[in-house]
């Protein structure tokens, strides 16, 4: 004859379908999560091809222009003339436009890669940047990139800049001339080039700097993507 269950054991039974119900809920809210966050890659992976294809369109007319302000040509960032590095820690949007990682030194605006998030913050909606160029150039235009909001992680581009000072600094950094102003529009293409005033200058520079005076209406930082310098290179100055 079989022995009866005891009483916890008969409690264990009676709970089983409960635990199992609860498990199965733990389940699907651990299934849910996963399906959203492979949306979300998936969403970030479609966003940044369109915005290479975006990219690659408006390049077109720009193709023909030297950029003076490339990394890989030679391009360096003058750290002790360019405002710091936003620390977006404290900033749950700005978290999440660079998916928990550190935001982007300011070397980031001489490379080529524009996808979202790859851009260089700095706080509040006023700074600057000073780019070394690789020689001294005679300058004629100056082109600035962000993201089109079709394709903004956040569905907005209220960080872009918006209006922008250009000035030629000599070699010490001590003399700045300006060279123009002028403002970024983010309902255009997101690639925008601007014509320097009397250009091509008959001085040439070995350092440009971009005070960016206000953005589209970010208060806590403002990303800048690409800059790209313009101009003819220089002759060589002869021996004396």
């Amino acid at each position: 004859m079989g022995r009866s269950l005891t009483g916890s054991a008969f409690l264990s039974c009676r709970n089983l379908p409960v635990l199992v119900a609860e498990e199965t809920q733990k389940t699907r809210s651990l299934l849910e999560e996963v399906a959203q966050l492979r949306a979300q890659i998936r969403s970030l992976k479609e966003a940044q091809e369109v915005n290479q294809a975006a990219s690659k369109k408006a390049l077109g007319a720009y193709i023909e222009m030297s950029d003076w302000a490339l990394e890989s040509s030679g391009a360096t960032i003058d750290t002790q003339r360019t405002s710091e590095t936003y620390d977006c820690q404290e900033n749950w949007g700005c978290r999440v436009l660079w998916f928990f990682r550190a935001a982007k030194p300011p070397e980031t605006i001489l490379q080529a890669d524009v996808s979202p998030g790859n851009c260089w913050p700095f706080q509040g909606h006023q700074g600057q940047v000073v780019i070394r160029l690789p020689a001294r150039v005679h300058l004629t235009a100056i082109t600035v990139q962000h993201i089109s909001k079709d394709v903004s992680p956040s569905g907005t581009v209220l960080s872009a800049p918006r209006d922008v000072a250009v000035f030629g600094v000599d070699a010490d950094g001590e003399e700045e001339t300006l060279l123009g102003t002028f403002t970024y529009d983010v309902a255009k293409e997101s690639i925008q080039t601007f014509p320097l005033k009397n250009a091509p200058l008959p001085r040439a520079f070995p350092s440009v700097k971009l005070l960016v005076k206000s953005n589209w209406g970010n208060p806590a930082y403002t990303c800048i993507y690409r800059v790209q310098v313009h101009g003819k290179m220089a002759q060589p100055e002869s021996p004396r």
